[in-house]
């Protein structure tokens, strides 16, 4: 019997710089990683590219300068107000800088006690002994400091609401989980959440916004020259430096069609590839929902569309194969898996099996083998992703 199932190796690759050709890096790296580790490229095996070095390659990049300027064309004059964004240095301080330039006056809005993905300004034992009902309860930054004292995050030690007045050159703070909170101050709105996006523009305009703009409109189109991404805008952005961002890379069903063309090219053998950014996994110590991209993959093959469709091994051990031992339980659950159902979702057999899509949890794969700091290794290789216990 087989010993091994899936497999999932982080490949280094050199730094990759604007203009280099990925496809043939990321293929030649695959390739040297299998021959040092006598391994074969197999039918379905499945390649994942980090965006971020896609997004270096393409040159993809914007400064405040771009940001601000696309601002002050959507807003042309008075006073705007940012409805829910995400504290966090390396996802908005860059974009709040442009966005600042680009208003007469800010207001920003911070949902409470967390954001959107589950930074913590406070916590909730303290909310709920200060009394605080989040549900209802709206506060300018001085009266929320006047009930808590110590604001500083638990992990970084920055204090958000003063970090953003600072970079939204004197903005005022509201704290408020109702985003027609920010109507009180201006008309003119940024949705910035994620997520919620759509759902957060459909209140703030029934309850009476007079434009409202996400953050996928803003560089969804060159700016003066910029970067941008046609579809998520500046979502998906990471700090470059002080006045610069990395966008979410573009034109990524392209590149994962050239990666594997090139591979059937070099190889005979057809793999699947992924582009993917943040995994949706949340961490149960911080709390916080890791998924600050608008998507885990932008882009992927067409075989890693879809659902898995697996039988629960446990459900078969424990119910109908529960009077089978050794070689006479193996070869059942082999038939078994042999002989489901193409469609087993609501089947009892299935039950626990999470049917996240493929990509989703392909993606969070990746992005936890490949790490985010300084292994090196923005492409990862697994193989027998589709593989099952009845494999030979």
């Amino acid at each position: 019997m087989r010993t091994y199932g899936t497999q999932a190796a982080g490949v280094r690759t050199p730094i990759i710089y604007e203009g280099d050709n990925l496809p043939e890096i990321v293929v030649d790296s695959v390739l040297a990683y299998c021959a040092e580790n006598n391994l074969q490229v197999c039918e379905r095996d499945v390649i994942g590219v980090t965006e971020a070095v896609v997004a270096r390659a393409q040159g993809n990049y914007a400064s405040t300068d771009h940001i601000a300027a696309d601002v002050r064309a959507k807003f042309p004059s008075g006073a705007v107000g940012v409805v829910f964004p995400i504290t966090s240095r390396n996802r908005f301080s860059v974009l709040l800088r442009g966005i600042a330039a680009g208003a007469d006056k800010l207001y920003i809005q911070l949902s409470y006690p967390m954001d959107e993905v589950g930074n913590h300004i406070i916590s909730e034992e303290a909310l709920f002994a200060a009394g605080v009902d989040p549900f209802t309860d709206a506060f300018t930054e001085q009266e929320f400091r006047a009930i808590f004292n110590d604001l500083k995050h638990e992990f970084t030690a920055i204090d958000y609401l003063e970090l953003y007045r600072e970079i939204g050159n004197g903005a005022e703070i509201i704290l408020a989980n109702n985003p027609c909170e920010i109507l009180k101050f201006t008309k003119n709105v940024i949705a910035a959440d994620i997520h919620t996006r759509e759902q957060t523009k459909r209140r703030l305009l029934a309850g009476g916004a007079e434009v409202v703009h996400t953050l996928d409109g803003f560089l969804n189109q060159p700016v003066e020259g910029s970067g941008y991404n046609d579809k998520y805008g500046v979502l998906g952005s990471n700090k470059a430096s002080d006045n610069k961002v990395k966008l979410f890379p573009h034109s990524c069903d392209e590149f994962v069609a050239d990666v594997q063309a090139l591979m059937f090219e070099k190889t005979g053998v057809m793999v699947e590839v992924l582009v993917y950014g943040d995994g949706a996994f949340k961490d149960p110590v911080g709390k916080i929902w890791e998924l600050a991209d608008p998507v885990v993959s932008p882009a992927f093959t067409i075989g890693l569309s879809g659902l898995p469709n697996e039988l629960k091994l446990k459900y078969l051990a424990d119910n109908e194969l529960a009077d089978k031992r050794g070689d006479e339980a193996k070869e059942a659950i082999i038939s078994r898996i042999r002989t489901k159902q193409l469609n087993l979702m609501g089947k009892d057999e299935t039950e626990g099996t999470t049917p996240r899509h493929l990509t989703d949890l392909i993606g969070s794969l990746c992005d936890l083998v490949s790490g985010s700091g300084d292994k090196g290794t923005p492409v990862v290789f697994i193989k027998g992703y589709f593989d099952n216990f009845a494999s030979e």
